[in-house]
């Protein structure tokens, strides 16, 4: 009896290790592809150079080393060509400059202005919006810049007439503001006639093709 217990354990035993094992595996051999060896290159590097001055490190607004050409330019030639860069901002520091100096603005659009010397000088009639069931109606305006040089207080030194989007003025028109100040001595005409990397002006009858002056000439 005791032997065939002894029998039994072992091969339980022996049954319990052979399955306890595992058997080995077989791995399959890696086949290692070989390409080209122009297809291993790395690509050869591009150099970039990168131009920068010092107003990319301290902020274009802190460069205020033509304000004081910017003022006699303003008083000399009475109607200047602005030309700001696209993402703006860098042309109120110019602005607030002329506002330190006594002047008041008015801002306009050239998109919709009409006839400029019509507008700024003249009555002109304005045709509001027809729904279509109110009569044409036609209203009378006072002339732009002689009733806002009624408004400005004793002190004030004169009126900036600021026009944006002036690039699409047609070149009689811009004579016209080029020759505004000359009509009207207390007014200065500033067109912003496009778009430069910096904020930079040139005299509007440069622009306009008018004669040089006899002190430029």
């Amino acid at each position: 009896m005791a032997t065939a217990t002894a029998t039994a354990t072992a091969t339980a035993a022996c049954s319990f290790h052979q399955r306890a094992i595992a058997p080995p595996i077989h791995l399959l051999p890696q086949h290692h592809c070989t390409r080209p060896a122009t297809l291993t290159r790395k690509p050869a590097r591009i150099a970039t150079k990168c131009n920068r001055s010092l107003g990319d490190f301290i902020g274009g607004d802190l460069l205020k080393l033509d304000l004081g050409q910017w003022l006699a330019d303003v008083e000399e030639h009475k109607a200047l060509a602005i030309y700001s860069p696209h993402e703006g901002g860098y042309e109120g520091r110019y602005l607030i400059r002329l506002a330190h100096q006594g002047y008041h603005f008015l801002d306009l659009s050239a998109r919709g202005l009409g006839d400029p010397e019509t507008t700024l000088t003249k009555f002109h009639p304005v045709c509001p919006p027809h729904i279509g069931k109110q009569p044409i109606a036609r209203w009378y305006f006072p002339p732009e810049v002689d009733y806002r040089l009624s408004l400005l207080p004793p002190d004030a030194k004169g009126l900036v007439v600021w026009i944006i989007e002036a690039k699409v003025l047609s070149k009689a028109e811009l004579q016209f503001l080029a020759l505004l100040p000359t009509l009207r001595p207390r007014v200065r005409v500033l067109a912003e006639c496009g778009n430069w990397r910096k904020f930079v002006w040139t005299p509007l009858k440069d622009i306009a093709g008018l004669p040089a002056t006899e002190e430029k000439a």
